[in-house]
């Protein structure tokens, strides 16, 4: 149950911090796919996840 309440929390706050994010050239890298489907624009940010995963483990390690 932690990691769900977790999950929602940090989907939130990704979403909302895109726009930002976006600028710094999180979910422009190679390997983040968009395309539009049924009229509505779709982002698949991988490359942008794994690189925020690796960066999120690195500060967890270092508390």
């Amino acid at each position: 149950m932690k990691w769900l309440i977790a999950t929602a929390v940090a989907l939130f706050l990704f979403s909302g911090a895109m726009p930002f994010l976006r600028k710094l050239g999180i979910g422009r890298l190679p390997g983040d796919f968009h395309f539009r489907l049924f009229g509505r624009e779709w982002s698949i940010p991988l490359t942008s996840t794994i690189l925020l995963s690796l960066l999120a483990a690195a500060v967890a390690r270092m508390i």
